[in-house]
């Protein structure tokens, strides 16, 4: 166990890097699944490499430490005792940092959930704070408030509620989450986690622009809406005011983006190339285990 459970660990220190090259050469909905699946692969990598690290922990306990200083029986020697330790503790930083986030999203849906019962699949709240999210559920419902209805006109209000629709129609909230989750127990991948975020309000943006036929006026509603909102957005919930507010008014001033399927090739094979380091390093390491289980038998 020498390069491949290490491969893993490197490649996903990468995979941010190309993900974002990706992510302006494709169109937001197809990017926004991309870089989550990639996410999704990477942090299963990675847990499974540092999984088998810290399994190595058990050579030092009975009856298997009783073999670490016999040379003569040829046994494979695992990885060294600190780097097992350490694999072992940032997966338990990992999991704690899982179950946290998990947490937070429950609590911040059950507090917009309290704002009001929905009609019709929405909720008025009669709060000053121009604010509007897309709460997802069975079924999801939008929360505006009474405030960010004043600060739009009538077609930005049309725009506003185009864009909330597109988050809970396409689910945006399970792309969104998937990648968080996949930066918990990975951290190297929280900037792939934000760009999630930013690209499903891009998403929902370019959405909003067909429904509505004018992305200028879309731009100019993004622009009201992310002035407006100083709330800062907690996940689950999503909204117009959300991730990149210029980024998205400058991609809405240019035609809709294009995929260029080429661009996905840079993630994808080095996605493939993490999880068949995955696949040899459990290899490698079985044939160890099965090295140091045989003495015991």
């Amino acid at each position: 166990m020498k390069v491949w459970v290490y491969l893993p660990l490197l490649l996903s220190a990468l995979l941010p890097y190309v993900a974002r090259f990706m992510a302006g050469r494709v169109a937001p909905a197809a990017a926004a699944r991309t870089v989550t699946v990639a996410a999704t692969a990477a942090a299963s990598g990675f847990v499974c490499c540092l999984t088998l690290l810290a399994l190595t922990l058990f050579d030092d306990l009975p009856p298997l430490w009783e073999f670490d200083d016999r040379p003569e029986l040829g046994l494979p020697k695992p990885v060294p005792g600190l780097v097992a330790l350490a694999a072992a503790l940032v997966l338990m930083t990992g999991a704690v940092r899982l179950v946290r986030d998990v947490r937070i999203r429950r609590r911040v849906l059950r507090e917009l959930r309290d704002a009001g019962r929905p009609r019709a699949g929405l909720v008025v709240a009669d709060w000053a704070e121009p604010f509007a999210v897309a709460v997802p559920g069975r079924p999801g419902h939008i929360l505006v408030t009474s405030g960010m209805l004043r600060v739009l006109s009538p077609g930005e209000q049309r725009v506003l509620f185009a864009h909330e629709n597109s988050h809970l129609r396409r689910r945006h909230h399970r792309w969104v989450t998937a990648a968080s989750w996949s930066a918990a127990v990975n951290p190297l991948l929280a900037p792939m986690a934000v760009l999630v975020g930013h690209l499903v309000e891009r998403w929902a943006d370019e959405e909003a622009a067909a429904v509505v036929g004018d992305r200028q006026l879309v731009a100019q509603a993004v622009a009201k809406a992310s002035l407006a909102g100083r709330r800062k957005q907690v996940a689950p919930a999503m909204g117009m005011s959300g991730s990149g507010a210029v980024e998205r008014v400058m991609a809405l001033q240019r035609p809709g983006q294009r995929s260029r399927w080429q661009a996905v090739a840079g993630v994808t094979v080095l996605c493939l190339m993490l999880l068949a380091a995955t696949a040899l390093a459990a290899v490698e390491f079985a044939g160890v285990a099965q090295a140091w289980l045989d003495m015991i038998v």
